[in-house]
């Protein structure tokens, strides 16, 4: 089940769609697989019916989990966009959670020896909000990724430069006052252009010219 396009910006662009790692719902898909093999047993031999029955209801229950761990499996997404990380979890209960490029500080990834030899890991991303870091589990080879994130915030960095520069050279081509020039600043944050710390900025570096 692959992340919806619809909900990513128009300017935006998908980078990652990861699913957990396959270990995800293994414990549950080996606990099935034993179970399984025991029911077949006791239904081919001669076992007392209480066990048969007791070995049909187990089945039945570590089917559901499976079920259940599957369903949780596709419908969890970690995705890194050209401007965000966005995790998403659930099909009727849905947890999201969404952290701009700008906004990261610091990304850690954990692997023990038996998680790398898997390829599997866990990823901590610190970020400029109130909730600080954050977790996420089984993220297929964490480092790679870790290591794309950081690329995607350099590119993100660049964009943002080259737009405030943009802006900018657009003000500054008419030879407008220090006023006007703010003036136009603002407009161009009133389109989008330019995010309001941008304007701040870019206003105080003007008022101290004056």
């Amino acid at each position: 089940m692959p992340y919806p396009q619809d909900e990513l910006h128009p300017s935006e662009e998908l980078v990652l769609d990861l699913h957990p790692h396959w270990w995800f719902f293994a414990k549950s898909a080996g606990v099935l697989t034993v179970v399984f093999v025991l029911s077949v047993v006791a239904q081919l031999n001669d076992w007392p019916d209480v066990v048969k029955i007791i070995a049909g209801g187990g089945l039945l229950l570590t089917l559901l989990w499976f079920v259940q761990r599957y369903i949780a499996w596709i419908s969890t997404h970690f995705v890194l966009t050209s401007d965000r990380v966005i995790f998403r979890s659930g099909i009727i209960a849905k947890h999201g959670i969404e952290i701009p490029l700008e906004r990261i500080n610091t990304i850690f990834f954990h692997q023990r020896i038996f998680e790398r030899m898997l390829g599997l890991g866990d990823l901590d991303i610190e970020s400029a909000s109130k909730d600080g870091a954050q977790r996420f589990d089984d993220i297929r080879n964490p480092s790679a990724v870790q290591n794309e994130i950081y690329q995607q915030m350099e590119r993100n960095a660049n964009k943002q430069a080259d737009r405030i520069s943009g802006g900018i050279n657009r003000v500054h081509a008419g030879g407008e006052s220090i006023p006007d020039q703010i003036a136009k600043l603002s407009a161009l944050r009133d389109q989008g252009v330019l995010t309001e710390a941008e304007f701040q900025t870019k206003k105080a570096e003007l008022l101290g010219r004056m």
